[in-house]
């Protein structure tokens, strides 16, 4: 067992050695160098069940087989992490709906549909996370009032003369311009929105003076995307 251990903690160390590219030093490229690992922990492991205690060849071998197992495993993973680590985000987004799969060299934020029909977005405004719903028939983007202010929107000031249809029927709203906004990492300055009068509307939505904004949004069935 101690020879594991050795193995293992030579193993973390030659691991670190690469991502700092130490193999450069003796003439070693960084996949050269990767090569290494798991022939050191092979053989510092089959040299540890010869010299420590006797054993059969056959649970050597098996020991042998199992390590190699792991190594083989631990290196496919290392080369798809980013294939998995996709498949992780999705994963998230599934049980997260309203959290963003973000793809910054594309410039994509993908959200996944909610178990209520619609797509739920974590969006932020000045600074502040609100939840909206997705809503292209909205005209602007909605504030309800609490998000308003929790947004640090004085609302006191405001006044409510624009009528709007909601699902909870005709309200005011009044015409607010957002500092600062940000929807699945992309960020947009000084978007007109909507800030609704006390119980015209139970949640903020994710309207059109944004998605104008984008290059392209797509919806599928469970699934919609938003292009910076």
């Amino acid at each position: 067992m101690i020879f594991i251990g050795v193995a293992l903690v030579v193993a973390v160390g030659l691991a670190l050695l690469i991502s700092a590219d130490a193999g450069a030093m003796v003439g070693l490229s960084q996949g050269q160098t990767a090569t290494l690992i798991p022939l050191f922990v092979v053989a510092i492991v089959f040299a540890g069940g010869i010299f420590t205690q006797r054993r059969k060849a056959s649970e050597l071998v098996g020991n042998l087989m199992l390590w190699l197992a792991i190594i083989g495993l631990a290196a496919l993973t290392y080369a798809y992490r980013d294939e998995l680590g996709g498949v992780a985000s999705r994963v998230a987004g599934e049980f997260q709906p309203g959290v963003a799969i973000v793809d910054a060299e594309q410039g994509l934020a993908t959200f996944r549909r909610g178990m209520g029909g619609h797509f739920e977005i974590a969006a932020t405004v000045n600074g502040h996370t609100t939840p909206m719903i997705f809503d292209t028939g909205a005209s602007a983007v909605v504030l309800t009032i609490a998000d308003a202010e929790a947004a640090g929107i004085s609302t006191k000031r405001l006044s409510f003369t624009i009528p709007v249809s909601t699902a909870n029927g005709t309200g005011r709203a009044a015409r607010v311009r957002l500092d600062r906004m940000e929807v699945g990492g992309i960020v947009r300055e000084g978007i007109v929105a909507f800030v609704t009068e006390e119980n015209a509307l139970e949640q903020s939505l994710l309207g059109m003076t944004f998605l104008e904004t984008l290059s392209r949004y797509s919806v599928t069935q469970n699934s919609l995307e938003l292009a910076n």
